[in-house]
């Protein structure tokens, strides 16, 4: 007579748990290599590091304090680069002249902001950002006023500058 075997259950149960667990884990890491060497992070990561360069340089350009206006002037250059930095290098001695007359206080606010544009092989990015100014004269209150800007941002050895900033259109173009 032939002798049949039996299977212990646990036995089996165990083996394929422990093959669905090992398939899992392999799976597992293979995705997370996967996301650690995507390209979608890396540019994710660009636009994150252009928008909050390009957010504080708008900041910096519509900030200024007459009582402390090398240090506020030294902000806006150190913010820009290419002929906007050659402006302001250029002009400081006459705006200097001007702010000291007005005697007024700006300080901005960002509102929120976003990248309309990037090449990160370029080192070339857009931005826009719109902001909150109040500008406080030596008499009278404080004025605010809302405002969007277009900046443009090239990458240099110190990171993102802006190269250029300008109004942003306002009202429907189309019609």
């Amino acid at each position: 007579m032939a002798r049949v075997r039996t299977r212990n259950p646990l036995l089996a149960a165990a083996v394929a748990l422990t093959a669905v667990a090992a398939v899992a884990a392999g799976w597992g890491g293979w995705s997370r290599y996967e996301a650690g060497h995507d390209d979608s992070a890396a540019y994710a990561q660009a636009r994150d590091a252009a928008l909050a360069a390009g957010e504080q340089a708008v900041q910096n350009m519509n900030t200024l304090d007459h009582t402390k206006l090398d240090a506020g002037l030294d902000n806006w250059e150190d913010s820009t680069t290419g002929d906007l930095h050659k402006q302001l290098v250029d002009g400081r001695e006459a705006f200097v002249k001007q702010i000291e007359a007005a005697k007024t206080v700006s300080t901005a606010e960002i509102l929120s902001g976003a990248v309309t544009e990037l090449d990160d092989r370029a080192g070339k990015a857009g931005v826009m950002v719109a902001l909150r100014v109040t500008v406080t004269a030596p008499e009278g209150k404080p004025v605010a006023k809302e405002s969007r800007m277009l900046g443009q941002l090239t990458r240099t050895s110190d990171g993102w500058k802006l190269s250029a900033l300008g109004q942003a259109p306002v009202g429907n173009a189309a019609g």
